[in-house]
């Protein structure tokens, strides 16, 4: 039997249950948001298709209730707030350092054993926040980033090419925003085959650019963050835990050496499976790429440091 609890009923948390549901990734689902109704309205639409989608996963949603996540396999935590016109950066981590603190303390009461997977803005930063509070090994501790910019990659890719999107193979890696996110353009490929081989440096160019602002650009189009494909990379992140896949992902890990990089939770090319992260792999950065890696990782810390000034570590 296995056990999936997702904070957050919004619309990526309930992206991800259904997901998680439709494809039966666990035996049973539990959602939770502080909203009384929402997730247990959710879970209850969700399971009104189960005969009409023939999946036999159980989906429950509670308020506030976190002794129903008991003995949970995997936590995904999207809880937060976006940021509000006028909120400056610091109080925008504050409140979802917050949140997150208090959801991750709670989680662990009820399942001290779980793999922790972290999808709340900034995403990259929560995720050391996470490492750090709970005390949690680090393969137990995954941002799911570089998850949702890699699918977004091979998505403009496919565009570019006009190719199935299934049949590439593409990563992203850096922090995950706009600006701090590391389209490996030297390493994907269409069956075999170097994109770079295949596309003009003026098509590969507009493929990176369209990739970094993939969010934005959503944001702009929709009035609100994108949740399908959010929802989705989480729930392709739990499934690669739950079921052992050991699938190679881009997250958001702990670095201690890795990449020159220590101290820090930040996206690399990860292996997997049932105990998280079971393997970081090196992909052996050239100059360029080692610099806009160093680049992203000062970005992170930047950030990182708001939460020893707002004194949450």
């Amino acid at each position: 039997m296995s056990k999936v609890t997702v904070v957050g009923a919004g619309n990526v948390g309930a992206t991800c249950v259904n997901v998680l549901a439709f494809n039966e990734v666990a035996n049973e689902i539990v959602m939770l948001d502080v909203k009384e109704g929402i997730s247990e309205g959710k879970a209850l639409d969700i399971m009104q298709t189960a005969t009409l989608l023939g999946f036999d996963s159980t989906v429950v949603g509670c308020t506030s209730d976190y002794a129903q996540t008991a003995n949970s396999d995997v936590v995904v935590i999207t809880s937060g707030i976006p940021r509000k016109p006028g909120m400056t950066r610091e109080e925008l981590i504050g409140v979802n350092a917050g949140i997150v603190k208090s959801v991750s303390e709670n989680i662990l009461k009820y399942s001290p054993n779980a793999i922790i997977v972290i999808v709340s803005n900034p995403m990259d930063t929560m995720t050391y926040l996470t490492l750090k509070t709970t005390g949690l090994p680090k393969n137990k501790v995954i941002g799911m980033g570089g998850t949702l910019d890699s699918s977004r990659f091979k998505c403009y890719l496919s565009k570019a090419l006009n190719v199935n999107p299934n049949e590439l193979e593409g990563m992203v890696i850096g922090g995950h925003g706009d600006t701090t996110m590391i389209p490996l353009t030297r390493f994907a490929s269409y069956k075999g085959r170097s994109v770079a081989d295949l596309l003009s440096k003026e098509d590969l160019a507009k493929v990176v650019s369209d990739t970094m602002v993939g969010g934005a650009t959503l944001t702009g189009l929709l009035g609100t963050s994108a949740w399908y494909a959010p929802g989705a990379a989480a729930a392709y992140l739990v499934e690669s835990i739950i079921h052992n896949q050991k699938k190679v992902i881009p997250c958001c890990v702990s670095l201690e050496g890795e990449y020159g990089q220590n101290d820090i939770c930040i996206g690399v090319p990860v292996v997997i499976g049932k105990n998280g992260i079971e393997e970081i792999l090196d992909y052996k950065l050239n100059e360029e790429e080692a610099a806009l890696f160093a680049k992203s990782a000062a970005a992170v810390r930047s950030t990182n440091d708001v939460l020893k000034e707002i004194n949450v570590l």
